[in-house]
């Protein structure tokens, strides 16, 4: 963006350079909250931005993929304030940002009750779900493993006090954030499918599709909240076929999966909507469930599904 331009996809690359996508943060936040009008462009944000990227020009990984930065909320403060409070700047809070599509669960600020910080850390989930679930390069912003607040300052390049500071001890109270990072961080490394093309699927399916309440039926209207990505592929024999569901709307959607071969399930490997912390995650000995063609994602949830050999 030098000299006041936005260039996000238009960047001279010579098959050298990445970006730092910015159309993805902003349409991830708006979407993720619960913003209508975004289903389609969310799909294509998850699939890489190829509508920003050609990958024939640009490869796999042009995309960086951010949901927050340096610069701005951190993902907590993202779900904790609806506006920027700066006030400590000395600006009379009128630098930072005002475009945060943030959403505060009900509450601006610090608060003690129980519903509003279980949704919070859910969202906060959700987010990274979907993050490393998208092809490109994921960025992550340091501390948003375990919940560091700024305290809703979106702007601390001034400060050397607790607002800019990161708390390390903040890892032991918010462990099961720190957990589901490093579980979201190992999914992503297991499977080759969601970091780039792999040889043609067994099963016929196309690299990317997308899909909605219908199977292979992305509903691109305002009002649909719910989303399907489906990457399909194979590597060294085998199949690697991963399915994200993201369902912002704030009541439960029933999914209908694609059909898989006989010899095939979904598995049910992440869950943000489960109300237990041990059930939001799979295990290699415990799958969450298995799934044969309906799926029920809880309001304001991710799930990820990937295909097992029975």
């Amino acid at each position: 963006d030098a000299g006041g331009l936005y260039q996000v996809g238009s960047f001279p690359s010579w098959n050298r350079w990445a970006e730092w996508n910015g159309k993805y943060r902003d349409d991830l936040r708006s979407f993720l909250k619960g913003d209508g009008g975004l289903a389609e462009v969310v799909a294509a944000r998850i699939a890489g931005s190829q509508d920003l990227y050609d990958p024939k020009f640009r490869g796999n990984n042009a995309s960086v993929n951010f949901i927050t930065c340096h610069d701005g909320f951190t993902l907590m403060d993202m779900y904790s304030y609806n506006t920027k409070h700066n006030e400590q700047n000395g600006w009379y809070n009128t630098d930072g940002a005002d475009d945060n599509r943030s959403w505060n669960c009900g509450v601006e600020g610090e608060t003690h009750n129980a519903e509003v910080i279980a949704l919070r850390k859910k969202l906060v989930k959700n987010a990274m779900a979907v993050l490393l679930c998208s092809r490109g390069t994921p960025m992550v912003l340091q501390g948003d493993e375990f919940c560091n607040t700024q305290y809703g300052n979106n702007n601390p390049y001034c400060q050397d006090s607790e607002v800019s500071w990161l708390d390390w001890g903040m890892i032991e109270k918010n462990r099961d954030i720190f957990d589901f990072f490093k579980f979201m961080t190992a999914l992503r490394k297991k499977h080759s499918i969601l970091r780039k093309k792999l040889s043609p699927s067994s099963f016929g399916f196309p690299d990317i599709s997308f899909h909605g309440e219908n199977a292979w039926s992305l509903n691109k209207s305002y009002d649909n909240r719910t989303v399907g990505v489906m990457f399909a592929g194979s590597e060294n024999g085998e199949e690697d076929i991963v399915f994200i569901a993201v369902n912002a709307f704030w009541e439960e959607k029933n999914i209908e999966m694609p059909q898989l071969p006989t010899q095939y399930s979904w598995s049910l490997v992440v869950d943000t909507g489960a109300h237990d912390t041990e059930k939001c995650m799979a295990n290699a000995k415990n799958p969450l469930a298995t799934v044969s063609k309906m799926l029920k994602v809880n309001a304001r949830s991710v799930a990820i599904l990937t295909a097992h050999k029975l």
